[in-house]
């Protein structure tokens, strides 16, 4: 069966684009913000593009992207930059000053703004804070935007859930969370999120920008009390993925 992509607005000019893959159980999503100078946060890989790139153009014109944001190098986040890029002629990628220089200027047909921590992109209406994540989710490059008009955070692989689900719950996603994480952890893709001596700082520090709105790459976008989520997160990660010797 055709994959297909829906498009839902999770926040005031803010669009969830998901697109459904049942062999993994888990939606891929980008997130679209809508602006005058807009910014799409996740590409999808090279063959999602056909796809994110129809679903974009229900909104607005792709050709007018101002900014490509993503979390770290990985195929889903930034696999399809390149075409983007090349849809979008005033484009620039937007992600960590580390990605930047390690990675994303190398790939990139265009270099990034390297972005340090507590550094804000303004678009228009919507103002981005970023801050540095590394190793959360995963990779030292890591970053993630708050998106602080909306109280938005843009938080990538963070509260992974398994199943085509509704594209906003204001119920808690802990408990998918932890499925999630400790299906992983008992396969083949065990060490999915690391916890290091770091991760605690990292998900209190995002906790404390008291999101209202937390925007996962795959699973619902949750509506609700995102710095009880972040602080419950890091207590998951903990118990599932550190050392006995971490986080003490």
């Amino acid at each position: 069966m055709p994959l297909s992509t829906t498009v839902d607005e999770v926040a005031p000019d803010i669009f969830r684009i998901a697109t459904f893959v049942p062999e993994l159980n888990f939606p891929f999503c980008q997130f679209l913000i809508r602006d005058d100078e807009s910014l799409l946060f996740h590409t999808g890989g090279r063959a999602m593009f056909p796809l994110v790139h129809e679903a974009v153009a229900r909104v607005i014109d792709p050709a007018s992207i101002r900014w490509i944001g993503f979390s770290h190098y990985e195929a889903d986040e930034c696999g399809s930059l390149n075409e983007w890029l090349a849809t979008a002629p005033a484009a620039e990628p937007v992600c960590s000053l580390v990605g930047a220089m390690v990675s994303v200027n190398d790939f990139a047909s265009r270099p990034a703004r390297g972005m340090v921590e507590d550094e804000i992109l303004t678009t228009g209406a919507h103002r981005f804070r970023f801050r540095q994540t590394p190793h959360v989710p995963h990779c030292w490059e890591a970053g993630l935007l708050f998106e602080e008009t909306s109280r938005t955070l843009l938080c990538s692989d963070l509260f992974h859930q398994f199943g085509d689900l509704e594209a906003v719950t204001h119920s808690s996603v802990l408990d998918r969370s932890e499925e999630a994480l400790a299906t992983y952890q008992a396969g083949p893709f065990a060490h999915y999120m690391p916890y290091t001596t770091e991760t605690e700082r990292i998900l209190h520090g995002l906790a404390d920008l008291a999101p209202t709105t937390l925007a996962t790459m795959h699973g619902s976008t949750f509506v609700g009390d995102g710095r009880s989520a972040l602080r419950d997160l890091n207590e998951v990660m903990q118990r599932l993925l550190a050392r006995p010797t971490e986080g003490r």
